[in-house]
């Protein structure tokens, strides 16, 4: 019985060791032995992707947000309509905002090549929004891993479910705490508006009806956003650095120069003062807030074990 279990130890650190883990649980080497390759490969497609379009690292950041805040990590958001399957691309908020698509179907394509049928859309995706804020000047973190794919998705709960720029702040604070979301978490994950860009569509509102909005910047915002028409004109959400992931979009807010009336609403005499305060002068609290947020984001309701699938056209289900 001891040489058994002499000869049966072995086996038993190897695969505790190499071997994916079967029970849900994620871990940041679970492709360790299946795909050793992998995080190489996504980090250098998105930085061709993102020295093409700078703007490529918030879209892909964007993406990922939308489809945590779905029913959990699970890439749902990358599944396409068809005549029998209602996905969330068309959502109203994502639905001509979303974007990024192309370069998901780039990265799974040179994945597939690498490690076929192993790795998830859900875990490419993860890396993908870590890596373009990393390229983007911003932090890094360890991305947890073993994500399954969704076979569903659910255009309801994404029109209700994901924070919209016209709410109030007790209505971004009760979405964000229904996640599992602290109030401070909701301002910090805020903060990745630092980069990318809204469509006058979402920010006409504010620079032409709201009264807590700079009088010079919102005439600044109305030269590219008419009272009607041009919704799809863009402008950047950080006024001072809107390629650099740094802590200026809070000093923005203090100045009353949010973008959006959700990003004012986190300045705007409320509890989330102090905390944006804090940011615009420690950009290192920040950056640690950031990361923590987005690994607790990144946590959110995984499909794990023998749950979904491994996709290999992240824009649909296996068949």
């Amino acid at each position: 019985m001891a040489c058994f279990l002499d000869r049966l130890f072995p086996v038993f650190l190897f695969c505790l060791l190499a071997c994916p883990a079967a029970h849900g649980q994620l871990s940041p080497t679970f492709y360790a032995g299946s795909c050793p390759d992998l995080e190489s490969i996504v980090r250098s497609a998105m930085t061709q992707a993102v020295a093409q379009e700078n703007r490529m690292g918030a879209s892909i950041l964007r993406l990922f947000f939308h489809d945590c805040f779905v029913n959990g990590c699970d890439a749902s958001v990358l599944l396409d309509d068809t005549a029998t399957f209602t996905g969330e691309k068309n959502a109203i908020p994502n639905n001509g905002s979303l974007r990024g698509y192309e370069v998901m179907d780039d990265i799974k394509t040179s994945v597939e090549a690498a490690c076929a049928a192993t790795v998830s859309c859900a875990d490419i995706l993860a890396l993908a929004a870590r890596d373009g804020v990393v390229l983007l000047g911003g932090p890094s973190w360890t991305v947890q891993l073993g994500r399954r794919d969704a076979t569903t998705a659910s255009q309801s709960a994404a029109n209700t479910d994901i924070p919209a720029p016209f709410h109030d702040l007790s209505k971004l604070i009760s979405l964000f705490v229904s996640k599992g979301f602290s109030a401070q978490d909701m301002t910090a994950l805020s903060g990745a508006h630092t980069i990318g860009q809204a469509r006058c569509l979402n920010f006409r509102p504010h620079v032409y009806n709201d009264t807590n909005v700079d009088g010079s910047f919102a005439a600044l915002r109305r030269q590219g956003c008419p009272a009607v028409g041009g919704d799809d004109n863009l402008a950047p959400l950080d006024l001072q650095s809107p390629q650099a992931f740094d802590n200026l979009y809070y000093q923005n807010l203090m100045l009353n120069k949010g973008l959006l009336h959700s990003d004012q609403e986190l300045f705007n005499g409320g509890s989330q003062d102090s905390v944006v305060m804090t940011y615009s002068t420690n950009a290192a609290a920040f950056k640690s807030d950031f990361v923590a947020a987005m690994v607790k984001m990144g946590n959110m309701s995984p499909l794990t074990g023998t749950s979904g699938e491994i996709r290999l056209n992240c824009r649909s289900v296996n068949f």
